[in-house]
């Protein structure tokens, strides 16, 4: 298959899927969680800040982490990327849908509403007893760790080490990807499972899959077509319909 294949595939495709990760959101300046580890956070481990075992052992610390992804990711913009993406879910209407493993809430701030975030969403907060989510406050009135409405204090509500993935949204992403015509999948490794193995189930099911990233990845011995691209790029390349 080449680009323009590619394009005619994705053009006629009543059914698309997408996945995406941190590459797309790279170039709103959000780094990936292990490159926010810089200053004093570079002494922890991943499993330090992101875990059960950690926000049981020091809820303060972890909150603290927390608190500034959470200034950092209000600080940022979609970028054309997001924005592309908003602009396909409109084209396919129902036939759309996107899950992502990113939790800067910046998919839904560029206008996608056919969405569901795999890794949750560093913008809320969980109550611990009722689980109940309700949005963080402004960082400058934010007290950490928050308390919910309801009296409780709250974790961040975003999926851990450890942790399973929310099944409803996993479930609805797998029945996307299995029904669809064409996936996307942009700015992901390919490295971490289940949401890795979405799109080879499109593939499995006779359906196109293409990878838009810099970088080769675990998933691109799998693919259909792959664009060399950055998030931005690739799809500005794969949806232009001059060609």
């Amino acid at each position: 298959m080449d680009l323009h294949e590619a394009r005619a595939a994705l053009r006629s495709a009543r059914r698309v899927a997408v996945l995406t990760g941190a590459g797309v959101s790279a170039e709103s300046g959000i780094p990936t969680f292990r490159d926010a580890q810089t200053g004093h956070w570079a002494r922890f481990r991943p499993e330090d800040l992101a875990s059960p075992e950690a926000y049981r052992r020091d809820p303060e610390m972890v909150w603290e982490w927390y608190a500034g992804r959470y200034r950092d990711v209000l600080r940022a913009e979609p970028n054309e990327g997001h924005r592309l993406l908003a602009r396909l879910e409109r084209e396919k209407g129902d036939g759309f849908f996107l899950a992502t493993q990113n939790v800067d809430g910046l998919h839904a701030r560029a206008g996608s509403t056919r969405l569901v975030e795999l890794h949750g969403n560093l913008l809320t907060a969980r109550d611990e007893v009722t689980g109940e989510v309700f949005p963080l406050a402004a960082p400058d009135a934010l007290s950490t760790p928050p308390v919910s409405p309801n009296g409780n204090r709250m974790r961040p509500n975003v999926v851990w080490f450890g942790e399973f993935l929310p099944e409803d949204a996993l479930e609805a992403a797998e029945d996307a990807f299995a029904a669809a015509d064409v996936a996307l999948v942009i700015g992901t490794s390919g490295a971490v499972y289940p949401a890795a193995g979405l799109a080879v189930e499109t593939r499995n099911r006779g359906g196109t899959v293409i990878e838009i990233n810099p970088t080769e990845t675990e998933l691109t011995p799998r693919m259909t077509f792959r664009l060399r691209e950055t998030a931005s790029s690739g799809l500005a390349a794969l949806l232009d319909s001059g060609s």
